[in-house]
């Protein structure tokens, strides 16, 4: 009686209980935030690096999609970076923010990229974070995204993005809406904390600006 009341209750209630915890193991694998960073040829490295790194710590999956492949990438000052998947065959994922890094060849490879355009339409289309810095809104303003938000970028290219942009050049960081974009190679860190913080909330990105004697 007492084996077969065991056989049972092992049979009954195991089953149970691991579905529960395969729907557990679910959802929270769906509240992990994702990010794109794209690398092109002649990115900012410090962009690039600061700004991943910085969303890792903090907890959001990072995949670096290369926009010429696959192949590693040199960047501004000759670092050369292998991106984790091609751009292309990301292209129809769905990621909470897409990340433009700066410097100036990378962030013009961006703005003639259609694939970059399409992939910036989409992510504003359907309501959902595009970040840029440096160089990289003249990215954003080849394919017409965000026009008329406020947006700041390296000095040099005030004059060019002014005419269709509310542009500050005060701030170190700006966020306007689903739409952050920051100045250059010493803003980085306010930039990638900045995406942490939208992502992954305050309370994470001051403890991880903590963890790197930020704050």
């Amino acid at each position: 009686m007492f084996a077969l009341t065991l056989r049972n209750f092992v049979k009954t209630s195991f089953p149970v209980i691991s579905t529960k915890y395969c729907l557990f193991s679910i959802q929270v694998r769906n509240m992990t935030k994702s990010a794109c960073v794209i690398l092109a040829n002649g990115a900012e490295e410090m962009e690039f690096v600061i700004s991943a790194d910085i969303l890792r710590r903090a907890g959001v999956n990072v995949t670096v999609a290369g926009l010429s492949g696959e192949e590693p990438v040199k960047c501004s000052r000759d670092v050369v970076i292998k991106p984790d998947k091609s751009l292309d065959s990301v292209k129809n994922d769905k990621f909470d923010v897409v990340v433009l890094p700066g410097g100036l060849g990378g962030s013009k490879a961006m703005a003639d990229s259609s694939l970059v355009g399409e992939i910036l339409k989409k992510q504003e289309s359907e309501g959902r974070l595009i970040a840029a810095i440096c160089a990289a809104p003249i990215a954003l303003q080849s394919h017409g995204i965000a026009k008329g938000k406020k947006i700041t970028s390296y000095p040099s290219f005030k004059n060019q993005l002014c005419e269709e942009y509310c542009y500050d050049d005060e701030s170190k960081v700006v966020q306007d809406g689903n739409l952050i974009t920051s100045r250059g190679p010493a803003t980085a860190f306010d930039f990638g904390l900045k995406i942490a913080s939208v992502l992954a909330g305050d309370e994470k990105a001051k403890e991880v600006a903590k963890g790197m004697l930020i704050q």
